[in-house]
């Protein structure tokens, strides 16, 4: 499925976008590191730009 991200934000390596996913809100947060595997999905913003901050990145 095609997603249309909006409300990018970059924290440090980490960028934050929102969706909208089956009528609901929905957050991502993704490293753009290379080798980095971290991504999640969140039910809120605030739970995303958190686990931005907090990312140490491995790679």
């Amino acid at each position: 499925m095609n997603r249309r991200f909006r409300n990018f934000r970059r924290i440090g390596p980490v960028n934050v976008a929102s969706y909208v996913e089956r009528g609901r809100n929905r957050h991502l947060a993704a490293c753009t590191a290379p080798r980095c595997d971290f991504s999640a999905e969140y039910d809120s913003r605030a739970a995303a730009e958190l686990a931005a901050r907090t990312h140490r990145c491995p790679a």
